[in-house]
């Protein structure tokens, strides 16, 4: 917040108090919740389907064992295994969690334009990507598999829109 104006440190502030006033952080924490019991439920399948561990003779016959190179399956190998490989399969569930985190953002800047002068976070905004080296016209494909933020350029516009 170095070399901010009070203006642009108050409109900050609303914008992260837009985030408390729109329960962003619950809902964040139930979506992570949520896919943690289903990326759970679905190790408990593999397992549960895993002819390895109900039988070893019949090893060859599974994939999510033998596929992985695995020749000495067990409950804890499974697990070390799943956490190796879920960021693979996350990867392609970015561009939705980052959706919504940029959806968030835009609902966070609207609260802190209503409650302050959308002109004094747009000069924050501008201050902070420049601060940060941030592209302010990221690539779109890039951007949807690795910015939760939206680029500052569209939440610019979309800011001029509540001045």
């Amino acid at each position: 917040l170095e070399g901010m104006e009070d203006q642009e440190v108050e409109a900050i502030l609303a914008h992260e108090l837009g985030h408390f006033h729109h329960k962003h952080i619950r809902k964040h924490m139930i979506t992570s919740f949520t896919i943690s019991l289903l990326g759970l439920a679905l190790l408990g399948y593999l397992i549960n389907e895993s002819s390895i561990i109900m039988d070893p003779d019949k090893a060859i016959t599974d994939w999510f064992f033998h596929g992985l190179g695995v020749s000495n399956p067990s409950y804890h190998t499974a697990l070390i295994l799943f956490t190796l490989t879920m960021p693979v399969f996350s990867f392609f569930i970015a561009p939705i969690s980052n959706a919504l985190s940029r959806k968030h953002e835009f609902e966070a800047d609207a609260f802190a334009a209503k409650h302050t002068n959308a002109d004094d976070l747009v000069s924050s905004l501008v201050k902070l990507y420049r601060d940060n080296a941030a592209t302010l016209t990221p690539d779109k494909l890039y951007s949807a598999f690795h910015d939760s933020h939206p680029s500052a350029s569209i939440r610019i516009k979309e800011l001029k829109r509540h001045a």
